[in-house]
């Protein structure tokens, strides 16, 4: 074991979730109903909820950040001809209190009031940041089967 620590992690660190909604204010992510991984073949809310660590030594600098929708063969599902994507534009500045080394919070919340997906199918939100991925900056989660009416 080495007796040196590096706190900051060198490269960009994320964590992601789906949930019925997230906000953010003041800099916090506020989410509800987290952890989702079935959802409704009705349009219903969905919402990502993301966190991201950016180093310390990238403060200042900016990040564009793409979050597509994938379908289980890593294709881009389309809503009419357009995929569906959402992006932007992130930078984060160090704060006075934040001690040297420690990642700068970056929180995201993108909700969709109600997404049309197939039933009984796999899809993906995968996200980019600087046109790079991650296996982690991904979240998985189905869609159930159509209900059954009886007559």
């Amino acid at each position: 074991m080495s007796d040196s620590f590096d706190p900051s992690p060198s490269q960009i660190q994320v964590i992601m979730m789906l949930a019925d909604a997230a906000q953010v204010a003041d800099g916090k992510l506020y989410v509800l109903g987290a952890g989702i991984t079935l959802v409704s073949p009705s349009p219903s809310p969905l919402a990502i909820a993301v966190k991201v660590d950016v180093p310390w030594d990238r403060a200042g600098q900016a990040h564009a950040w793409l979050l597509e929708l994938l379908d289980a063969d890593g294709m881009p599902v389309l809503i009419g001809d357009q995929p569906v994507i959402v992006q932007g534009q992130f930078e984060v500045a160090r704060t006075e209190h934040l001690l040297p080394g420690i990642p700068l919070p970056m929180p995201l919340a993108v909700n969709f009031s109600g997404l049309a997906l197939p039933a009984e199918q796999r899809f993906v939100w995968r996200l980019a940041i600087d046109g790079e991925t991650e296996p982690s900056w991904q979240v998985a989660f189905s869609v159930a089967p159509q209900p059954t009416i009886d007559v």
